[in-house]
Formats: C-alpha cells, structure tokens, sequence
C-alpha cells in the first residue's frame, strides 16, 4: 500500500469539514470538499476562507500563503468529484444512518482499491460504518478536535476488521504529513477523549439544571479553581449541544451507565435550537 497520500477528499463542508480540508491544504494536498449542493458548497468555501482569514490576523499566515492554501481545495456538490481521491474523510452530520448511507455511496464512488475511507465520528461505532461497505479492512476513523486547525490531536479508531498496515498508513498520514498528534484507540463509543470528557460535561449540566450553580459560576470554577482553559459549559456550547446530545446516546447505548446519559435539559435545548455558539444561544449568549 502506498503510503505517500496526495490527494484527499473531505465529505461534508461543515464546521469539522471545513477545518478538516484547511489542514489538508496547509499540509499541501490536493483537497476536493463535497457537500449536498452547489449553494452548500460554496458555504463551505466561505467558511474556509473565513478562517484563513483569521490566521493572517492572528499572525499564523500571510495572505499570499491563505490565497495558495484555499486554491488547493476544490468545492463541489457531487460525490462523483471524489473518484480518484486515495483518502476520504466523512464528517456529515453525526448521524448513524446517514453515516451509514454515505460510506455506501463512497464504496462505490472511490475507485482506488487501496484508498482508505475515514470516519471523523465523535462516538458511532466505526464498525457499523465499515461494514456498509464492500471494503471494511479499509475503513477507520480519524477523529479530529474543534476548531480542527487548532488543536493538534486526531484518534485513530480502528475497528476488527482494518488492516494493521492501513492503521498504520493513516496515523503516518496523520502525524508526519499533517504534523498532528495521533492516539489509537480502540472502536468503542467515546474512543478515549470523549468517553472521559463528556461524563464531565454532562455532571456541569445536570449541575445547572438542578440549580446548584449558574452556568457562569460552574464554568468560572473548573477555570479559575482547576486552571482548566474553559468552563465545562462554554466548551459544550462550543462543541454544539446536538453533538454533546449525540455523542452521549451513543455512549449510553453501548455502556448503559447513567453517568452517560443525556440530561432532559439538554435534550430540551436541543430540540429548542438553542445549540450553542453556532446557534448564537446555549448555556451562555454569543453575539
């Protein structure tokens, strides 16, 4: 199996898939994004270029390096685009089903018999993935962290059927062309961060939801009194609630232990919309 990967496609253009594609980019790779439509497409680039955006103030790019890096990636509305990628990562909606679906489609779109097919699920069984396709020994996931440019870890799930080299060839990908920190992990709901973060995030919760402590306080404590660089509730917003809300099903499911599951607040917030700082409205108010 080939190890040097070049040519990357990201499914989903959202706020991991747009990450996602900026890092490959910066890592010089020729990137398609693939979303729904056109229109969707072309939000995706938005969100890209905003980033970019932001790295040249911050002092990370110059703007003739962000204008090279957004060329790299092409925006389309059709999976057929992806055909001759030797890597792609899924990150549509964290939904089994429609995960499912599209691994399905991606079997039979991806024409390299050797390419790999990732999974960027924050806690769906990569299994359950892998087996919707004709080649499960090739399937894995690489979990990435919010915001995706920024933070430097990526899980390597693999599940009983992949392939020791293709783990390998994943995590080498990860590490030496990304310049990422890469964990294994075994294919169990959470992998390790979040199986050990969202129990911590669903007590801050259920904290506020009894009335023991405003949002502003449990989230000043765990800063100001456990150095910790964001409160417990700032960082679900920041996750998004629906996800929080997903991820804790999943490990529910799996483990039914009580510490898992979902909160009736949580779910009420959910359904309300009130998602958190992509909604404008969580736990604490954005602007």
């Amino acid at each position: 199996m080939s190890r040097d990967i070049r040519r990357v496609g990201v499914v989903g253009g959202g706020q991991m898939g747009a990450g996602i594609a900026e890092v490959c980019a910066r890592a010089g790779l020729d990137t398609v994004v693939c979303e729904a439509d056109a229109l969707a497409a072309q939000a995706a680039r938005d969100r890209v270029a905003a980033s970019l955006e932001r790295a040249v103030r911050h002092g990370k790019l110059d703007p003739p390096q962000a204008q090279e890096v957004l060329a790299r990636i092409a925006f389309t509305g059709s999976l057929e685009d992806l055909a001759d990628r030797q890597l792609v990562v899924e990150a549509v909606t964290e939904n089994p089903d429609v995960k499912a679906e599209m691994f399905t489609a991606l079997d039979k779109i991806v024409e390299d018999p050797e390419a790999i097919l990732a999974t960027n699920t924050s806690a769906i069984p990569v299994m359950r993935l892998a087996m919707a396709t004709s080649r499960a020994d090739r399937v894995l996931g690489l979990h990435f962290f919010n915001p995706v440019p920024v933070m430097p870890l990526v899980e390597v799930v693999t599940s009983l059927h992949t392939r020791p080299e293709v783990a390998a060839v994943a995590e080498e990908f990860v590490t030496a062309t990304l310049g990422r920190t890469a964990i294994r992990s075994r294919d169990r709901a959470g992998f390790v961060v979040n199986a050990l973060l969202v129990p911590y995030l669903l007590s801050a919760i259920r904290m506020a939801e009894s009335g023991f402590a405003t949002a502003a306080d449990i989230d000043a404590g765990m800063e100001r009194g456990c150095a910790h660089p964001m409160g417990p509730l700032r960082l679900a917003d920041l996750i998004g609630l629906d996800t929080v809300a997903a991820i804790a099903e999943s490990l529910y499911e799996e483990f039914r232990e009580p510490l898992y599951a979902p909160s009736p607040l949580l779910q009420r917030m959910v359904q309300a919309g009130l998602l958190g700082r992509k909604s404008g409205r969580g736990f604490h108010t954005y602007v």
